[in-house]
């Protein structure tokens, strides 16, 4: 028995018939293979309710079956088939089925019939599921944090009434940034309320989309790799990055991989040659033996046993003529990149005598190169490979290119003209696929039928390969990526990180999320049909005020339909074909102004945004296609139309990726964190301390620049689709560089108080020093429980708040001043690209000095504290034993101070063991000095003006 849609005749529904020819489905199996004495499990909507029932006859299907004819008035009543009420029961019944089956593979199943339940019943099980944090973690986490807010709120107040006179400017400065960091703590904290975590169901994927022997259904993915400087970035590091895509464990005429060379340089197009040739090589080797992680370097760099779990006797040999094969590979990169050092005079030129179009970088045409995927993509067994394209867009001088957003752009485009993937996955060049089913991963949310229409992106986290085992500087960033990022899942998603991110295609379009269907309200028909009309006037009356044009919400259906032919089947102008005659052709050439001023001047690439489904013009030669990709490179493209403002990378800021997923989840999207069992992505990162704070300083400054924008989460998006919680988060992170200012002027106060004999507070009586203990009790108890829920190790912790301190009086605090000198003066500062490369000796660049300007106040705050603490014992041990108990709070103070930013003092001292005994001689040497010297000023010693008069003892009358 199947139900269908039934005809239109005239404008009225026809009865469904029941169609004799196919089996009933029932409960997810075929009546032939079910025995007459099993019952079976009738929907509630067949009348049922999900009890067991008499078991059904069989029906001969050579027979004919007369259909019962269907009263529309009574049936269609009852059923309500076709409508959408039929629809969302249907939904809720199988949701219900699933779960009963779920609760019957977890109990092992009673019936001893679970082993014969078709595939069928495991590929409509969901693809992943939300694992909450356990209660017993969560909620003593959560009233830990309320416990916090009052001891705050008595804090504040006591603070607050109970100044010190003798040091007012002290006091106040010290309880402004007190109320600062304790807002800066609930921006932080709140949106960590609701942490889960997740799980994906690779197996079901496979059995509903891609089943062995059967044509795959997995969407197609567009990879998106991104370069500009091949001697900062070097071209091995990007060889690997891609070679990792080529060889990804997915359908391979479903993945496409654009590498973007923002610098046009022929150094990149030449490795990029080689590296498509070692492909051949490279990736059947992969698939055949199963190996992780893909990218060569790291793999041949494991020192674990690589014939663990491989079984084929060919294995070692071919793993050893690979090896040889790749060591043969980098030399032809280094010898490239040595010939790259000297620059002929007349710049260089190709293979065929002609000059290289990308010798002046801000001045030279788009260029595409098809590597792989259209003739010669085969491997050295014969098997396709996936599509490998060289992209490097037009610059011209008086543009303004906008960075790395600009260039995402760019791909986006050229790839919708190409391929049009309805998926698409950026990388950063030297973050390399560590897991190769990570796609799949992704595709288990987007793919998911019922959560995945809303997801706008998948974000993975970032893990680092090379950095020390202590990873002095914080460079893994744990306590962002598996706490912070986990609590925002809960809420809206977590935000874009740049790198490792799996978009959907039409989120980056503008287009809204699709909303959720309510459900339809139940009238009752035995109210009189005038009552009906009474209660229902007002409201069609504020239906007519507000009903759009009929070619506009033409439009929007076609903007959001989800559209089963992959091709589009249409032209701009026969979008609204359903307008009569001439009202038809003015219809249609005003739609197609308002999406070209949208979306740029290239009909083909407007049409693909149209598809939901993704795919290209079947009709098109490849010539006319790259010819048009061409075009959209070009940059006088994106003039005048949305691109950066409401369409793809937003522009405006050189951290990109947070007002990217700012904006998306503005429209209503949602976004999903994912964090495989084996890691998905892994890169490089800064390892000596000058690089790792320009790291931090161009993101604060991306976050100033967002600030001072139309798109500054304080004011921007209201009434959309933001949840309150999501905005926090948002908000923290534009707003934490501000804290720099009154974090530099609290860690001076330890040395200052030292050194003037004063302090922040008066002398504490009993209940003050209650509040005191209780809030760093809470402090400490916040911090563990925190820990515990997430699996973060107190080491990992412990760096990161060293890390809040040193980035924040030194990075942080530059970018606060570049950001208003470009917003009030009009200075603007270009950043740096970080170095993705480093010696050949392990951690040989972690004891790197760089001498820079952000240096400075670190290092100043530390002499100033050190100074204030031998002030201040020396002012001890000449005044008495009466003059320690008030030192101590000081000198707490100020080596709090002082272990934050020990892993600054020893990135200044450089390698272990290797401090120069001259430096070690001059410190004690002029440490005692000053200590000499300010014990013989006495600056704590009350002076008097007059003679110093003193009882004798002697009786002078």
């Amino acid at each position: 028995m199947t139900y269908g849609r039934g005809g239109d005749l005239n404008g009225v529904q026809q009865p469904f018939q029941l169609n004799p020819n196919v089996p009933l489905l029932t409960n997810g199996q075929m009546v032939d293979d079910i025995p007459p004495e099993q019952h079976a499990l009738v929907p509630s909507f067949m009348g049922g309710g999900g009890k067991r029932i008499h078991p059904l006859p069989y029906a001969d299907p050579s027979l004919p079956v007369q259909p019962r004819s269907m009263d529309p008035s009574k049936d269609l009543a009852a059923y309500g088939y076709g409508s959408v009420a039929w629809k969302e029961r249907m939904e809720s019944w199988k949701q219900k089925q699933e779960r009963m089956h779920q609760m019957r593979n977890d109990a092992g199943g009673d019936d001893g019939g679970d082993d014969d339940l078709p595939l069928m019943d495991e590929a409509r099980q969901p693809l992943s599921r939300k694992i909450p944090i356990p209660s017993s973690q969560i909620n003593p986490y959560r009233m830990i944090i309320i416990i916090r807010l009052v001891v705050l709120g008595f804090f504040f107040h006591y603070r607050v009434m109970h100044p010190v006179n003798d040091a007012f400017a002290l006091w106040l400065i010290s309880v402004i940034c007190e109320i600062w960091f304790a807002m800066s703590w609930i921006l932080d904290q709140f949106p960590k309320w609701f942490p889960i975590e997740r799980e994906t169901y690779l197996d079901r994927l496979s059995l509903r989309f891609d089943k062995e022997g059967q044509p795959s259904q997995l969407a197609p993915i567009d990879f998106f790799v991104s370069t500009v400087d091949p001697l900062k970035e070097p071209p091995l590091v990007t060889a690997n990055t891609v070679l990792s895509i080529l060889a990804v464990d997915y359908p391979v005429d479903k993945v496409s991989c654009y590498v973007s060379d923002d610098g046009a340089a022929m150094l990149t197009f030449e490795a990029l040659s080689e590296t498509s040739e070692f492909a051949k090589k490279w990736v059947p080797f992969c698939k055949r033996f199963n190996i992780e992680p893909r990218a060569p370097e790291w793999y041949f760099q494991q020192k674990i046993d690589y014939l663990k779990d491989k079984v084929a006797a060919s294995f070692v040999g071919e793993r050893r003529a690979m090896k040889r094969e790749y060591e043969e590979f980098k030399v032809r990169i280094n010898a490239l990149v040595a010939k790259a050092q000297k620059v002929p005079e007349e710049g260089w030129t190709m293979q065929d005598g002609t000059p290289w179009p990308g010798n002046n970088v801000r001045d030279h045409p788009g260029m595409i190169q098809v590597f792989l995927g259209q003739s010669g993509g085969l491997d050295c067994e014969g098997n396709e490979l996936p599509r490998l394209v060289y992209v490097s867009r037009e610059k011209r001088p008086g543009y303004n290119h906008h960075k790395k957003a600009g260039a995402m752009n760019a791909l986006v485009r050229v790839s919708a003209v190409l391929t049009n993937a309805p998926y698409l996955l950026n990388l950063d060049c030297d973050h390399y696929i560590n897991n190769s089913k990570a796609i799949k991963e992704a595709m288990c949310f987007m793919m998911d039928p019922l959560l995945g229409k809303k997801v706008c992106y998948v974000q993975f986290p970032q893990r680092f390969d090379g950095i020390d085992r202590h990873d002095r500087y914080a460079n893994r960033n744990v306590v962002f990526f598996d706490i912070n990022m986990k609590g925002l899942d809960g809420i809206q998603g977590p935000i874009y990180v740049g790198t490792g991110c799996v978009f959907r295609r039409q989120a980056l379009y503008g287009y809204d999320a699709p909303k959720s269907k309510k459900p339809p309200s139940r009238t009752c028909n035995c109210w009189p049909k005038w009552c009906f009309c009474c209660c229902c006037c007002g409201n069609r009356k504020h239906k007519k005020k507000t009903t759009k044009p009929k070619s506009e919400k033409k439009k929007r259906l076609l903007f959001f339909k989800k559209e089963e032919n992959q091709s589009p089947a249409y032209t701009l102008g026969e979008i609204d074909e359903g307008a009569p005659g001439a009202e038809n052709e003015k219809a249609g050439i005003v739609n197609q102004q308002k999406l070209e001023k949208k979306f740029g001047q290239s009909s083909v690439f407007v049409t693909s945004t149209l598809l939901e489904n993704g795919g290209t013009l079947k009709s098109a030669s490849p010539a006319s296609l790259l010819k048009e990709a061409i075009h959209v490179i070009s940059c006088g493209y994106e003039d005048k139309t949305d691109w950066g403002k409401e369409i793809g990378w937003i522009y405006g800021s050189v951290t990109e990726d947070i007002l990217t997923g700012f904006k998306m989840h503005c429209h209503g999207w949602r976004s999903i964190y994912c964090i495989p069992k084996r890691p998905a992505f892994k890169g490089s990162a800064p390892l000596n301390l000058s690089d790792r704070l320009h790291q931090v300083l161009r993101w604060a400054l991306g976050s100033i620049e967002i600030f001072f924008s139309n798109h500054c989460p304080l004011w921007y998006g209201y009434g959309g689709g933001l949840k309150f919680l999501e905005r926090f988060s948002y908000i923290n992170s534009i707003v934490y560089p501000w804290t720099s200012i009154p974090l530099l002027a609290y860690c001076t106060l330890p040395a200052i108080c030292l050194l003037t004999g004063k302090f922040i507070t008066p002398e504490l009586n009993n209940v003050a020093s209650l509040w005191f203990m209780s809030l760093f009790i809470c402090i400490f108890a916040t911090s563990i429980l925190e820990m515990r829920w997430s699996g973060v190790g107190i080491d990992n912790w412990w760096r990161n708040e060293q890390f809040w301190v040193i980035g924040g009086v030194s990075s942080h605090l530059f970018a606060v001043f570049q950001g208003l000198l470009k917003v009030i003066a009009g200075v603007d500062t270009s950043f740096t690209v970080t170095s993705k490369g480093g010696d050949d000796e392990e951690f040989s660049e972690l004891y790197t000095f760089k001498w820079t300007t952000l240096l400075i106040p670190p290092t100043t705050l530390l002499l100033l504290n050190f100074i204030g603490v031998v002030a201040g014992v020396s002012n001890a041990i000449n005044n008495g034993y009466e003059s320690w108990g008030p030192l101590f709070g000081k000198l707490f103070f100020a080596f709090w101070v002082i272990v934050h930013l020990y892993p600054f003092l020893k990135g200044l001292v450089g390698r272990q063991n290797r401090t120069p005994t001259i430096v070690i001689v001059w410190s004690i040497l002029l440490a005692s000095i000053f200590s000499l010297l300010w014990v013989r000023i006495d600056p704590f010693l009350a002076k008097n003006d007059g003679p110093l008069l003193e009882e004798c003892g002697l009786d002078c009358n």
